[in-house]
């Protein structure tokens, strides 16, 4: 079958799934073995070792995802995002360290990152990390909604409503549901939702996301012609809209 292709022989497809990539690591075995790994998925990798050479990078070349470690020379990747963000730059950041405890995974997405990887780590899982964050719009501070179909989020007044009308929500399932509507459209994995909503780095063995997915669907979607969460079998969970 034909398919459209770039001028380089590369197809329009591949073309958009390839990133233009910062690594900010200063130990150099790390990062040529992240690197490598990212460039045989097709993406595009600078490498520099210290924070402040990244800082300046990241400032100028347009990049559209930062991996970045937290313990590195010059400036450290905490203070480093902190100052990309205060200077208005909302590329996604994607932390990749060894600074693992529930204080330093919160601290890392408070100062403006994205996502929270801790090493050691899968490549599989850094990869369909690398292909969510690639996928996400750019958001900015001035967010406060989120929607999806007739589905809206407030995140100022921490409200959730269908079509106009009020769905009373616990805490947990507003953060739950608040995740799946930040990654409208793509799939989240049972372990994506332990981390980042229930602060859980390891599996428990327990059906406490299964439990609150079936909540949540419950009050959502019951009574609405659109089903809007979706079990993705073998993979995880998406909020989408009906095709």
């Amino acid at each position: 079958m034909w398919s459209p292709e770039t001028g380089n022989g590369e197809t329009d497809a591949e073309a958009s799934r390839r990133l233009k990539i910062l690594l900010i690591e200063d130990d150099a075995e790390n990062a040529d073995y992240v690197a490598n790994g990212l460039r045989e998925e097709g993406h595009l990798l600078t490498q520099v070792a210290s924070g402040a050479e990244g800082l300046i990078c990241a400032l100028g070349n347009g990049f559209d995802l930062l991996i970045v470690d937290r313990m590195i020379p010059d400036l450290d990747g905490l203070n480093l995002v902190k100052s990309l963000r205060a200077a208005g730059h909302h590329t996604p950041v994607l932390f990749l360290t060894a600074l693992g405890g529930v204080e330093d995974r919160v601290s890392g997405l408070n100062a403006g990152g994205d996502d929270y990887l801790v090493k050691p780590f899968a490549f599989s899982e850094l990869i369909a990390r690398v292909a969510a964050l690639g996928r996400r719009p750019y958001t900015t501070v001035a967010e406060t909604r989120l929607h999806v179909l007739d589905l809206e989020l407030d995140l100022l007044s921490r409200t959730v409503r269908r079509r106009g009308e009020l769905i009373e929500l616990q805490p947990r399932e507003f953060r739950l549901l608040e995740y799946l509507m930040r990654h409208a459209g793509q799939v989240v994995t049972r372990t994506m939702l332990l981390e980042h909503v229930w602060d859980i780095h390891f599996d428990p063995r327990t059906n406490v996301v299964e439990t609150h997915i079936s909540r949540l669907r419950s009050k959502v979607d019951k009574g609405f012609e659109a089903e809007l969460i979706h079990t993705v079998r073998g993979a995880g969970y998406c909020v989408r809209s009906p095709t």
